[in-house]
């Protein structure tokens, strides 16, 4: 019983501002949004504006190349998602870097894996736990599950209770080692096909780059939205994904708070 009120409360947190529905902004709707980062492709949102959330992070891979951290930070950026591992056998080289220098820099951030279901949850899992310290990870880690049709290696989709099945087994072996329930990033397709109505007690991450998240995951509730793939962050060169936290900035200090504790120690 104690494991699992350690592991609801950070959720209970969460969602005490925040759903699917209703956020903290709505009733400031009507008010127009200073946009806070620029974006080279810049989508309508309508009254529900990803500017109005308060916490805005990023996500990064190897492909951001070299981040003046600093920079990242006085630009307002809140949190961020970084890519350390793919399938059984791939590290990001950036990674090592990247959260050491975010930690640095002081933004909270977390490890996230590319599943491939070419590969067994174990496999991949202990992939994860071999090359991500404790120490890498402030915020819970993420377990990106998503359709890859353009892999070279990989194309294969199990039927939806696999799906679900091995992303039990992964998450629990994350969530026993260090001590932090996974959060969930998951795209509009492999959510519709695999996720709707699942994992209510997790965190989910959704990407909806042209429609606000309650038009494409109606009946999900979600903790972060990605809405850009085009956005511009000063102290990195080229497009860079920006995603809004769901809650106000202190629903997202008292989760921070929470979620930053290792239960396991």
């Amino acid at each position: 019983m104690r494991r699992l009120l350690f592991c609801v409360l950070p959720l209970a947190i969460l969602l005490a501002g925040c759903s699917s529905a209703g956020h903290d902004y709505l009733e400031t709707a009507s008010i127009k949004p200073k946009m806070r980062f620029k974006d080279t492709d810049p989508q309508d949102f309508g009254p529900k504006h990803p500017q109005l959330n308060a916490i805005h992070g990023i996500d990064i891979s190897k492909w951001q190349g070299d981040i003046d951290w600093s920079t990242v930070r006085s630009s307002g950026v809140g949190f961020a998602f970084i890519k350390a591992t793919e399938g059984k056998d791939r590290v990001d080289p950036r990674f090592d870097e990247y959260w050491r220098e975010a930690r640095a820099a002081g933004i909270p951030h977390a490890p996230y894996h590319f599943y491939y279901f070419c590969s067994s949850a174990d496999e991949q899992a202990d992939w994860f736990i071999r090359n991500v310290p404790k120490e890498a990870m402030r915020l819970p880690p993420v377990l990106d599950v998503e359709w890859n049709a353009e892999s070279k290696t990989c194309r294969y989709r199990p039927d939806p209770e696999t799906v679900r099945s091995e992303m039990q087994r992964f998450m629990d072996r994350l969530e026993a080692y260090y001590g932090k329930r996974p959060i969930i990033y998951t795209s509009v397709d492999f959510h519709r096909d695999n996720l709707a109505g699942y994992f209510q007690d997790y965190h989910f991450w959704v990407r909806s780059v042209a429609k606000h998240p309650e038009v494409t995951y109606s009946d999900r509730r979600w903790a972060f939205w990605q809405y850009t793939s085009t956005g511009v962050i000063p102290g990195i060169k080229g497009p860079t994904d920006i995603n809004v936290f769901a809650g106000s900035a202190k629903n997202w200090n008292n989760w921070v708070a929470a979620v930053s504790k290792d239960r396991n120690s």
